[in-house]
């Protein structure tokens, strides 16, 4: 009942902070959990060895000749019990795990309150408690901590303090106390008692058997309530590791940095000029029609995976996939000075990719594929929307504008299509060489935009071969 209890307090938890176990958060912070903790047991057991070889070097120095062999068996059984363990255990889920531990604990307990069949000496049985060996059990303590398991460590505690008590006990009622000695201590120190009880040979000196149970209990406890808040903060940081590759899928790195270090910093609508890229594979339906789906997913995915990289290179912002296109983002979540730049300074590298990449198709024996850039630079309002399930959205005419720039490439029969607005701002920026190519066309119809504009085009080479 009293193990219970004290499990009990490490379990007390609000309902609220569980995550559901059905979702892929738990599902992912369980297994990065479970991964850290197998890695700390395998480095638990590699310490173990390491400090039995310590200790058996030591006692060399210690033991004298040939109590020293029995010891020495004594560390060559818990080496042996370590490798069991590495073979058999799994942190903290394992009841073999418990068991070896267990057998570790008896073993030691055995060897160090036991007559040591090897010695000629014929002290009392009570100066086995007088060589301090108590302490060897820190070594199985410590060599817990590394496994990450609280419940390992309550295990030694609970356990060790048992075997301690139960070794005490039996040699306290079962061996007889050596005659003599203790009436020598008391008349060797008349007027001092306390001096005689603890020279007296056949003292147990029950209340320092006390203290050790004591102290090894409260550092076993100790570590245990770290090692939980310990598990606490590494199930925080794998859903923070979670959430951070998630951004990773969207955001460029420098953005993800922000994010990650500013408490909801996309809850504040904001309201200033981006750029915005929309991409897109001309007659796609056409193309996907008269092949498998597999060749069509396939494809799919390496077209968005030859522009992802090039989008978090230029400190672009992956707003969301449009099925054979995606939609791009500069200035998201905060502006920069070269934003219009980067964007065209993207396009550049996004068309250079996509030759190769043809080049590569017509090799394999596959057609080509056309793809449109449409570009604008102006104002948009950018917040998190949603109730539940959050999702950060750019709204504005900026986006419809430049939405509808990547559909007259297919009227102007040209690769990249930018307003007005793009080529000012890029210009102002420093200028790109993707500007030097570009036509201007004037009085351009855009649907949903009552003014014509002028637009600058980059027209498509007679050579369909490239994108």
């Amino acid at each position: 009942m009293a193990d219970n209890s004290i499990l009990s307090i490490f379990r007390r938890r609000r309902d609220d902070d569980l995550p559901d176990k059905d979702s892929p958060e738990y599902r992912y912070t369980e297994a990065t959990i479970q991964r850290h903790k197998q890695q700390g047991q395998e480095l638990a057991l590699r310490a173990r060895w390491f400090a039995l070889a310590a200790v058996a070097i030591l006692i060399l120095f210690i033991a004298p000749w040939p109590d020293v062999l029995y010891y020495e068996f004594i560390l060559a059984l818990l080496a042996i019990n370590g490798w069991i363990m590495r073979r058999v255990a799994k942190v903290g889920q394992s009841r073999a795990e418990l068991a070896l531990i267990f057998a570790d604990l008896l073993i030691m307990t055995v060897g160090m309150v036991g007559p040591n069949p090897l010695s000629d000496h014929s002290w009392p049985h009570a100066m086995q408690y007088r060589f301090d060996n108590f302490q060897y059990f820190f070594i199985i303590l410590a060599s817990g901590t590394l496994a990450y398991s609280w419940r390992t460590l309550i295990a030694i505690g609970t356990w060790t303090s048992a075997m301690w008590i139960v070794g005490l006990s039996l040699s306290i009622w079962v061996i007889e106390p050596t005659p003599g000695l203790s009436e020598a201590m008391v008349e060797a120190f008349p007027d001092h008692p306390a001096i005689a009880y603890l020279l007296d040979p056949n003292s147990y000196q029950i209340d320092r058997r006390i203290q050790e149970i004591a102290l090894f209990m409260i550092i076993a406890l100790t570590l245990a309530v770290s090692m939980r808040r310990f598990d606490t903060l590494l199930r925080s940081n794998a859903a923070l590791e979670r959430e951070r590759t998630n951004l990773s899928r969207y955001f460029s790195p420098n953005v993800v940095e922000a994010l990650s270090t500013n408490d909801e910093p996309l809850k504040k609508i904001r309201s200033h000029k981006i750029a915005v890229l929309f991409i897109d594979i001309v007659g796609f339906t056409e193309f996907a029609a008269a092949r498998r789906p597999e060749e069509v997913i396939e494809t799919l995915r390496e077209f968005h995976g030859l522009l992802e990289k090039e989008v978090f290179s230029h400190g672009g912002t992956l707003d969301k996939y449009l099925g054979d296109g995606l939609m791009v983002t500069f200035g998201t979540p905060e502006p920069t000075e070269h934003d219009a730049q980067n964007a065209l300074a993207c396009v550049r590298a996004m068309m250079d990719v996509l030759d190769e990449w043809n080049t590569d198709r017509i090799a394999r024996g596959q057609p080509p594929l056309r793809v449109g850039f449409g570009a604008h630079y102006g104002p948009a309002v950018l917040a998190d929307i949603g109730a539940n399930r959050l999702e950060f959205a750019v709204v504005g005419n900026t986006v419809n504008i430049a939405s509808r720039l990547e559909a007259l490439t297919r009227g102007l029969n040209a690769r990249l299509v930018i307003s007005d607005n793009m080529r000012n701002e890029v210009l102002q920026e420093g200028g790109d060489k993707c500007l030097d190519g570009l036509l201007r066309f004037d009085d351009q119809d855009i649907r949903g935009v009552e003014e014509k504009l002028t637009v600058w085009a980059f027209e498509r080479p007679e050579n369909q071969n490239i994108a």
